[in-house]
């Protein structure tokens, strides 16, 4: 079976794959045909499909989180490789897949995961900062076992979100022992609660994400995680005026850095200027380690990456 990562132009194939995506368009003929946009995946990457002429049988059957089984080519299309859709039907038990197999996840246990991010928690010297902190990874519970962090950007995957809360911890501790003039209870606290609110805004199973949330939609995970942490406060009787509570919503508020990346404030006290830094050169790092593994090795260059102004990046021999 060919893995997406190993996929190139003219290759003819059969395998199973993931559906990860499905939206039906129509062509601009006259009279317009039905087709559909799919987005096939596997462990190793994803890869964007056509199906053509799709029937109403079609549109039923192949919808996001479907395992199938598809014969195809794979196409160059705007320097961009896709799959042509030459037949597909849904994977039953007598093919011996699971639907585990073809989803991507942290490369690490969740469970671990989450124990890292409770025993940071836990090490939270303020008291009042220490409690709030626990309400919220109380209030998101169980699903960052499993939340992405993103619904494409960065860590968009199985235990993603907590994944990506792990690496800022790691780095949060350096800058924090290298500038000792920062408040790492602060430091620290922001990076658990910056992203607290993602399994709040995004609808997502197995860590793909098919929507977001009515709350995430009209209210977004940045100012819900400012109104858990003012909640926080209110139900454990700490004052939601005190600047440990605006200290941290700022944190949270101002982490995006720019009213055009959805932070309503930028960072103005120093932790936060150091939270902006830890969790971009996170998600950047990670989109292009995520990109140079999903792209076949006998490439020298990754596909360009949207959330790096398009750019794409070269792979050393060194």
């Amino acid at each position: 079976m060919s893995q997406i990562n190993e996929m190139k132009d003219g290759d003819e194939f059969v395998g199973f794959y993931l559906i990860k995506e499905s939206e039906v368009k129509q062509t601009n003929t006259t009279p317009p045909k039905d087709f559909m946009n799919i987005t096939l995946s596997d462990a190793s990457g994803q890869v964007p499909a056509k199906l053509w002429d799709a029937t109403e049988s079609d549109k039923e059957l192949f919808k996001a989180l479907s395992l199938v089984k598809v014969q195809g080519i794979v196409q160059l299309y705007r320097e961009k490789l896709q799959v042509k859709i030459n037949r597909i039907r849904k994977a039953n038990a007598a093919d011996g897949v699971e639907l585990t197999d073809f989803v991507r996840a942290a490369p690490a246990e969740p469970e671990t995961l989450v124990a890292r991010i409770r025993a940071a928690a836990a090490e939270i010297a303020d008291a009042e900062v220490r409690t709030i902190v626990a309400y919220c990874l109380d209030k998101a519970g169980d699903r960052l076992l499993h939340s992405p962090a993103a619904k494409s950007h960065h860590h968009a995957y199985y235990a993603g979100l907590a994944y990506h809360i792990v690496r800022m911890l790691e780095l949060g501790d350096f800058i924090c022992a290298q500038r000792p003039f920062l408040n790492a209870d602060l430091v620290k606290a922001g990076i658990i609660l910056h992203d607290i609110a993602k399994p709040e805004e995004m609808v997502s199973e197995l860590g793909i994400v098919s929507d977001y949330s009515n709350a995430g939609k009209l209210i977004g995970h940045i100012s819900l995680a400012s109104l858990w942490i003012a909640e926080a406060a209110f139900k454990s009787g700490i004052d939601p005026d005190s600047e440990r509570v605006m200290a941290l919503q700022h944190l949270v508020l101002s982490h995006h850095n720019l009213g055009e990346w959805g932070s309503p404030v930028q960072p103005q006290i120093a932790e936060a200027v150091a939270l902006h830094y830890i969790d971009s050169l996170d998600a950047k790092l990670q989109m292009i380690e995520d990109a140079l593994e999903s792209t076949a090795s006998r490439e020298d260059w990754t596909p360009q990456i949207r959330g790096l102004e398009n750019k794409a990046f070269y792979r050393m021999k060194l």
